[in-house]
């Protein structure tokens, strides 16, 4: 049978198609008809780049013609944009784009065609696929390239355009380099692109993109709508295994519950000619209106294994408690899963009940907050250089110890206090009720948040300024020993190191773990830079759950509720809660 013919039949796209050809194909719907109305192509002043200094970009952008004036349009951008906007490549997206729109299988979409950036200081490149900077912002991870795209490139669109900003509307579009770029700015910043086109994508070694597949799935799912291509014949060379690695993409993907399609093929190479043959259906795919439902298959999961989807509820998001804060701090919770937080600028501390009646009891603003088995809450005061107890009942507040300077704290059984106190290094013991004082620990780095383990035998120190949570035995006579670095978090990356090729990239030495909690199952909830790090009792990392507010610091966590199953999160000038699937402890 004639190839042509074939193909339609083989262009499954409810599943993963694996079928042998060779050669682009030209679609039918790449093909200009005199029917449809033709969008326009309109060249952009070079843009000299501040995210990424000394460099410059050229770029079009297309403009549907079914675009209404004042109306806000889809928005679609493409790396690499010199091949799409090709009309005689393999691509040809303006004419894919008008057949596409004129029939409603997507909406009226401003795409934007985007080449890597050069060095100015350099002379011109041959062509656009040699621009200097090309792997540097395509491969590298982490959000410098959003950032270029969202501060630089859309407020020049947005100058001339309306541009919706709804993420389900913005689409990103790259091939090789330009598609694992095009992943990463959707995987950084979902709450602006929730869609992605990746051809040939290049999740390998060039600048530690192979960390993908393990991220994701360690990782708070993301709502995205992520279509993958490759083929058998595409590259194997010493920076990976590019057919290899998109499969492990789409494998991550499936197993966390995503809206993903790979699109692979025997034959073909490293080329456009899979991906441009496809383009068109890739598109309709992409921007389907049915939604999928997540199928998740964890029969692989080991017996044991506190993966984080068992633990997420699905639908179960993050949901405002307290807003309009100063600087929301020190969340606790008393014996029948009441809610306490405060708010160290007013400054006050607040109690949210069962059924959400806030009341507020006492004008004291405070980091570190935990009831002890007295009944009285206990807390820090950094800037008056003490810890007190407070009265729930009638605020009375009381001097516990002073001159020191408290960050955090946890009560153990007996009533005895262990505080952090980050300035000095050192984890400090004391008994409120003989007013003993002493050094615990010192040489953490930046002490901050504190746990104790269910059964209070161990004691969690998370290290602001190091990647380490630190673990202590909780010995009899309130001593700590068996110090030892027991779970290791995830750090941002350092965007002012060296993107090496065929090197993971830089990292930032500091977490900045802060407040933590723990259930009774044992894991640990640990706030940092990246999100909630979740941790089992061994130590593994279960996975992160993102920050409710991205642009805000996360402070502290505890658990709370009737049943202890709803984690509460200090947010920056908000508090959130989110119910987990933490079952009751069995009874004795």
């Amino acid at each position: 049978m004639n190839r042509s013919l074939l193909l339609p039949l083989l262009l499954n796209l409810a599943g993963t198609a694996v079928l042998h050809a060779d050669g682009w194909q030209l679609h039918p719907d790449a093909v200009e008809q005199s029917s449809v109305p033709r969008g326009s192509v309109q060249k952009m002043a070079p843009l000299l780049s501040k995210v990424f200094p000394g460099t410059s970009h050229d770029w079009t952008v297309y403009v549907p013609a079914k675009l209404k004036a004042g109306e806000a349009a889809a928005l679609m951008v493409f790396q690499d944009g010199h091949d799409y906007v090709n009309p005689k490549g393999h691509w040809r997206a303006t004419t894919v784009l008008d057949n596409l729109i004129a029939r409603g299988e997507m909406p009226p979409t401003l795409a934007v065609f985007i080449n890597p950036g050069h060095d100015t200081a350099k002379p011109p490149a041959q062509s656009p696929w040699k621009n200097s900077n090309r792997s540097l912002e395509y491969d590298s991870l982490g959000d410098r390239y959003a950032r270029f795209l969202l501060e630089e490139i859309l407020p020049e669109v947005e100058k001339r355009w309306k541009v919706s900003r709804d993420p389900e509307q913005r689409a990103i579009c790259g091939a090789s380099s330009g598609g694992i770029c095009a992943f990463t700015v959707a995987w950084e910043r979902p709450e602006s692109f929730r869609k992605v086109v990746s051809s040939i994508g290049s999740f390998v070694n060039l600048r530690g993109g192979n960390a993908y597949p393990s991220l994701i799935r360690k990782t708070e799912p993301r709502p995205l709508r992520v279509f993958l291509q490759d083929s058998s014949g595409d590259l194997d060379n010493p920076f990976g295994n590019w057919p290899l690695a998109n499969q492990q993409m789409e494998a991550a993907l499936k197993y966390m519950g995503y809206d993903v399609r790979l699109d692979f093929t025997e034959g073909y190479g490293h080329n456009s000619d899979r991906g441009g043959s496809i383009f068109p259906d890739a598109l309709k795919w992409l921007w389907r209106k049915e939604r999928s439902t997540a199928q998740r298959d964890h029969s692989g999961d080991l017996r044991g294994d506190l993966t984080l989807l068992n633990l997420l509820i699905p639908g179960e998001g993050w949901k405002t408690v307290a807003e309009g804060l100063g600087a929301a701090d020190g969340p606790c919770s008393d014996q029948d899963g009441n809610f306490y937080f405060s708010d160290m600028k007013e400054p006050a501390i607040y109690r949210v009940a069962l059924d959400g009646t806030k009341t507020r009891l006492s004008d004291e603003g405070v980091s570190g907050l935990k009831f002890g088995p007295d009944g009285l809450l206990y807390a820090c005061q950094g800037a008056k250089k003490r810890v007190v107890s407070i009265n729930p009942k009638d605020g009375e507040v009381v001097e516990i110890a002073t001159g020191m300077q408290p960050n955090d704290l946890v009560v153990t059984n007996e009533g005895n206090l262990y505080v952090t106190e980050t300035g000095s290094k050192q984890v400090t013991f004391i008994d409120p009720k003989t007013g003993a004082v002493w050094i615990a620990d010192h040489g953490i780095a930046g002490p901050n948040g504190i746990a104790l383990s269910p059964d209070g035998g161990t004691l969690a120190v998370s290290d602001s300024k190091g990647e380490f949570v630190w673990a202590f035995r909780v010995e009899t006579n309130g001593m700590l020993s068996a110090r030892e670095p027991y779970m290791q978090m995830r750090v941002p990356i350092d965007y002012k190191g060296e993107f090496k090729l065929n090197a993971p990239p830089p990292y930032q030495t500091a977490s900045k773990g802060d407040g933590m909690a723990a259930d009774w199952r044992g894991r640990y909830y640990v706030t940092s830079a990246l999100g909630i790090q979740v941790f089992d009792p061994t130590g593994r990392l279960c996975g992160v759950l993102d920050k409710p507010q991205s642009s805000k610091p996360l402070t502290s966590c505890t658990l709370a509720g009737a049943q202890g199953d709803t984690l509460f999160v200090t947010n920056g000038d908000k508090v959130f809660s989110r119910k987990l699937q933490i079952e009751p402890p069995k009874a004795k």
